[in-house]
């Protein structure tokens, strides 16, 4: 009797220890799905709208004038993005290596018709000849345009494909714009001092 009773107590001790101890595992009750789903929500408008717009604003500012100091000061890879296509380098590169006409048509404009309202009062004869010679300045400075263009829109096939040229691209209007604003007062600022550089 007392062999049976030692396997029955040897069969049953591991139960009663499976039973004392502790289950493994989190140690917690699995949370419901609706409160796990409460906890892991974010306002979507935050509290304070006023704050947030204006640290919002703060922060576009802070990047704007960080992208206008990298322009004059030259620094490409601090440039808004679409400064920092290789094809628009190219084209700031093209333009600023040769003599347009039409970096000096804001300021010659200004003197013809300065000069002009002058001469109407003392020799009105010479009112028209002045007005004259403005608009062949303005012909002759969309000749040059145009001729730049045909010329640096080969380059840039060549070299970039017609992506480079495309309508939203807007590499045209880039072009012309550069062109016809004086070279101290472009936007990026030209990389070398002089004329004459010609990109690769």
């Amino acid at each position: 009797m007392s062999v049976f009773n030692k396997k029955e107590d040897t069969d049953q001790e591991p139960v009663g220890k499976k039973a004392a101890e502790p289950t493994a595992g989190k140690g917690r009750p699995t949370p419901k799905r609706k409160d796990a789903q409460a906890q892991n929500l974010r306002p979507l408008v935050p509290k304070d709208r006023e704050a947030s717009r204006k640290a919002a604003k703060a922060r576009m500012r802070e990047r704007e004038n960080a992208e206008y100091d990298a322009m004059q000061k030259g620094d490409i890879n601090h440039m808004p993005k679409s400064e920092r296509l290789p094809w628009r380098i190219y084209i700031r590169d093209y333009v600023d290596a040769r003599f347009n006409l039409g970096e000096f048509f804001i300021p010659v404009a200004f003197v013809i018709l300065i000069g002009s309202i002058f001469v109407t009062y003392k020799w009105p004869a010479l009112a028209l000849p002045l007005m004259l010679l403005m608009y062949i300045y303005l012909f002759a400075v969309i000749i040059d345009i145009v001729i730049m263009w045909r010329k640096l829109k080969k380059k840039l096939i060549e070299k970039f494909g017609e992506q480079s040229v495309a309508k939203g691209m807007r590499s045209g209007s880039y072009a012309w714009s550069r062109a016809i604003q004086m070279r101290r007062w472009r936007l990026p600022k030209p990389r070398y001092q002089k004329r004459g550089h010609w990109p690769e």
